[in-house]
């Protein structure tokens, strides 16, 4: 069996398993669950999409990562973006446009993504983007946002485009989230999450993962807390060491064996609810579905990346279209070569085999 049909079947069972336990999540919402079966018949159309594309000899991803803006207001300790100076505080100058992302949005339809994240810095400052990404119906739009920016206008377009699905960062209860994210988000984000119950929109949460947050996390009391008000998926998102000194907080192999068997008793046992780790395990696959595997990013200026988390790029959309990005040559070595296969410490073998990727990236310009 060929690398590329390996993580295309298997990709292709997890969205079915995820679009199915989505489905089964909202079954006491009408207005979402209508979507989710609208939403599960294009999800199928596109990965027919991709199975033909294969054929041919493209690879498209089913997950996108889009980062539509690098601008911030908060601090969050040990966050990596802004380590990469992919995050700042001035105001951005030279980023897409709503229109160009919509283009982007466009073709990703066309080509058969089914998923695409959209990210930061903090992603609610582009208020156009999002408005742009709530007309493709037959995308799912998971925003990853601190939650600070959310508003009546936020609500409201929620309510009218389904296919919005915002996606609060949290660590755990006010302690561990006002801690590295800033006093009062904890409120702010307990108060959003009441309206979105009160409203009857579906939301999600978004932990990234640490040795130290990693039991409380996953304990019944935050669980209930978030089922409470109506939330149906959190994603665990391993933490990646941004400098010597946090390389503690990144899980070990010991602490994604409890993670990966945490949540999988945890979708036994609370099938009201999505629980979706990243990366997951990679060992089932082959390696890191960076680079196009089974996703890829794009940064707020339009250079295609592996990941959020590996800030090189050899080709921009922005001068380009999205399939000739997924065929870039930096995607096609890092594809071929085995670096994505390697074992890690951290949450990204790219982010702790960078000094390779520079060099592939040099070799690229020579």
């Amino acid at each position: 069996m060929s690398d590329t049909f390996r993580v295309q079947e298997y990709m292709k069972h997890g969205i079915e398993d995820l679009v199915r336990d989505a489905m089964r999540a909202t079954l006491k919402n009408p207005r979402e669950s209508a979507f989710m079966a609208r939403f599960g018949l294009a999800s199928a159309k596109a990965s027919r999409l991709r199975a033909k594309q294969e054929k041919e000899g493209l690879h498209v991803p089913p997950f996108l990562i889009c980062s539509i803006t690098s601008s911030c207001n908060l601090h969050c300790a040990g966050c990596y973006s802004r380590s990469n100076h992919a995050t700042m505080d001035c105001a951005p100058t030279q980023q897409l446009t709503s229109e160009e992302w919509l283009r982007i949005f466009e073709e990703a339809d066309d080509l058969g993504v089914s998923f695409i994240l959209l990210a930061g810095g903090e992603p609610m400052l582009r208020r156009d983007i999002i408005t742009a990404a709530g007309k493709r119906q037959n995308i799912l739009f998971p925003i990853f946002t601190n939650g600070t920016f959310m508003d009546a206008e936020y609500f409201e377009l929620l309510d009218k485009c389904r296919n919005l699905l915002p996606v609060m960062s949290i660590e755990g209860g006010k302690a561990e989230t006002d801690a590295r994210r800033s006093p009062g988000v904890y409120e702010k984000l307990i108060k959003n999450m009441d309206e979105l119950n009160r409203r009857g929109l579906i939301f999600g949460a978004s932990v990234t993962a640490t040795t130290e947050n990693m039991q409380e996390s996953v304990s019944d009391a935050f669980l209930d807390s978030l089922a409470a008000r109506g939330c149906k998926v959190v994603f665990y998102i391993e933490y990646v060491p941004v400098t010597e000194e946090s390389k503690h907080l990144a899980p070990g192999d010991k602490e994604r064996d409890f993670l990966r068997e945490k949540l999988n008793a945890l979708r036994r046992q609370r099938p009201e609810m999505l629980f979706i780790s990243f990366p997951g395990d990679e060992k089932d696959i082959g390696g890191c579905l960076a680079a196009g595997r089974g996703f890829f990013h794009i940064n707020s200026h339009g250079g295609a990346e592996p990941c959020p988390f590996s800030p090189y790029s050899d080709i921009n959309v922005k001068d380009t279209s999205l399939k000739d990005a997924i065929a870039s040559g930096l995607f096609e070595r890092l594809r071929e070569g085995h670096l994505l296969e390697e074992d890690h410490a951290g949450g990204c073998v790219l982010f702790e085999r960078k000094a390779q990727v520079e060099q592939i990236m040099e070799d690229l310009k020579g």
